[in-house]
């Protein structure tokens, strides 16, 4: 599919291929009620999405695997404290977001350890594509935690920025601005990258 690639080079903004996260409200008192029908029908509809943003933040595949693991299961057993407000996905990043930020102190406090080689890693869920995991890879490298996070809840999610702004609780304009500098930032590196 190539559509890392295909941001980067032709920063193609408005793919139809990508798939709306309706996310029904109502899942969470079900979840709360403790409904295994439910809680798979919303592990469903956003694990790439919630895959996604954790990658933005720890940039290596097993560590995410894991915050991703714990995130649904935080979800599971505090699904009963959901208020709807019209954002589900803002309090799932919010849990996947400090949960990430626990796996970084951790880490820190034990040992540091260098980025997962993406390129050479046959389990890297989602990105089948070598080029794709390669510009993938770039991206972990060389973006802001922000911009990544940005670009890739665009490219594997398929949120529009609007959507993104909203569940970031960031404004539209730095959302695009974060979004169009990542891009410019990923397409300057591999544009150096061939030339050398």
């Amino acid at each position: 599919m190539k559509l890392f690639l295909s941001m980067v080079v032709l920063d193609n903004t408005g793919s139809n291929e990508k798939q709306k996260l309706n996310i029904d409200e109502a899942l969470f008192a079900r979840i709360a009620a403790n409904d295994m029908a439910a809680f798979e029908e919303f592990y469903r509809l956003t694990e790439r999405t919630v895959y996604a943003f954790v990658l933005s933040t720890l940039k290596n595949h097993d560590d995410t695997l894991d915050v991703v693991q714990d995130t649904y299961l935080k979800i599971r057993a505090a699904a009963h404290l959901y208020q709807p407000m019209g954002k589900p996905m803002a309090w799932v990043f919010t849990i996947a977001r400090n949960l990430s930020i626990s796996k970084i102190r951790n880490k820190q406090k034990n040992d540091s350890t260098e980025i997962t080689d993406i390129e050479n890693d046959l389990n890297f869920s989602y990105v089948t594509d070598s080029e794709d995991r390669l510009v993938l890879q770039t991206a972990l490298k060389i973006l802001s935690s922000e911009e990544t996070e940005i670009i890739l809840l665009h490219a594997i999610s398929g949120f529009t920025h609007r959507e993104i702004a909203k569940n970031l609780d960031m404004k539209l304009s730095t959302v695009l601005s974060k979004y169009h500098r990542g891009l410019k930032k990923l397409k300057k590196y591999l544009i150096e990258e061939e030339v050398l």
